[in-house]
């Protein structure tokens, strides 16, 4: 039985890796760490969890979390896992980080929308965790840089029509909608439920961190420079999110067109779902899930198409998508784990 350990347990994406790892049947949850509840067993920090999860929290301490654990998910802040990702990696350990310390091929796209790199030689050996995307990158890969929630519900339903040549890439525009939740578990008063509810703002309107992400994979994807406008929203709910992306089309096509470039694109991928022409994705439909459900229409006056694209940001956002990682990189079927049947209501 495969051992996993998960560093940070106690956020949003940490405590959703172990509900989704507890349920798993081919790998065992042996390590948990916390610095905030080093001692504390973890379902008296999440109730939920009660007569679930046998295992207590602990201080990170590499010797010890390399002695307990084959694969180790880091669900940490940005900068943390840089410094402790070699040492992993030197263990012979499968790493999966949830932060954007591993997300970026190009070191100085990744420092200037964060900060300094003290692990820049590992970017190279590192694979973006998009995983209907680059998943022969991912079965050999050792260090995994799993996406962010934005970019996985923009990437996703981009990334075939611009392998395709089908967008004009200067048209890009991504409207994106995001439960609280995304802004993780720590104080902070723009999430206090008194300012949020019966509310909806944009923030970070010019500068999120997500877009250099994103402009980084979809230059990839077209083989020309990407420079998309994105527009992150902040919702009133706990999670989910939900992104509707406007762009010029490079030539008259049709929807048959357009639907079979995105269904023959992910034919094999069990986690991705088009819908038919003109049906509105909802976020309600893939709650606790790790699906990303695509839709879109066509404004033929215009030559435009509007891409309607809804993920859990918890899940296909987040830990979900670390999750299918790690099958891929173990070479089990990348579902394992994964197959929650979404709430009819």
């Amino acid at each position: 039985m495969i051992r996993v350990g998960i560093v940070g347990a106690t956020g949003y994406a940490g405590a959703e890796l172990v509900r989704i790892i507890a349920g798993h049947p081919n790998v065992r949850l042996t390590a948990l760490t916390s610095r905030q509840y080093a001692g504390e067993p973890f379902e008296k920090i999440y109730p939920a969890m009660k007569n679930l999860i046998g295992v207590s929290c602990e201080s990170f301490d590499t010797d010890r979390i390399c002695d307990e654990a084959d694969v180790i998910f880091l669900a940490l802040p940005h900068k943390l896992p840089m410094d402790i990702v070699p040492d992993l990696l030197k263990n012979s350990k499968k790493v999966i980080d949830l932060s954007a310390d591993f997300r970026f091929s190009d070191p100085a796209k990744y420092e200037a929308a964060y900060q300094s790199h003290s692990s820049k030689d590992l970017l190279s050996k590192s694979v973006y965790g998009l995983s209907e995307v680059f998943t022969d990158q991912i079965k050999n890969a050792d260090l995994v840089g799993n996406p962010g929630c934005y970019p996985t519900s923009v990437i996703l339903p981009l990334y075939p029509l611009l392998k395709s040549d089908l967008i004009d890439v200067t048209t890009i525009i991504a409207d994106s909608k995001s439960g609280a939740s995304g802004a993780g578990r720590s104080l902070s008063l723009t999430t206090h439920i008194c300012e949020i509810t019966e509310s909806f703002k944009a923030y970070k309107i010019t500068g999120h961190r997500h877009k250099p992400e994103m402009d980084e994979v979809l230059t990839a994807a077209a083989g020309k420079p990407v420079d998309i406008t994105f527009i992150p929203h902040l919702l009133p709910m706990s999670r989910g999110m939900e992104s509707t992306i406007y762009a010029s089309l490079k030539k008259r096509v049709t929807a048959e067109e357009i639907h079979n470039c995105l269904a023959d694109f992910y034919s094999d991928c069990p986690f991705i779902r088009i819908y038919d022409y003109g049906i509105a994705t909802d976020t309600a439909n893939v709650r606790g899930t790790n699906f990303c459900d695509i839709g879109f229409v066509l404004e033929r006056d215009k030559n435009r198409i509007i891409i309607m694209s809804v993920i859990d940001n918890l899940v296909k956002g987040a830990s979900g998508q670390a999750v299918q990682n790690m099958n891929i990189m173990l070479g089990m079927d990348e579902t394992v784990g994964l197959n929650a049947i979404p709430y009819p209501i």
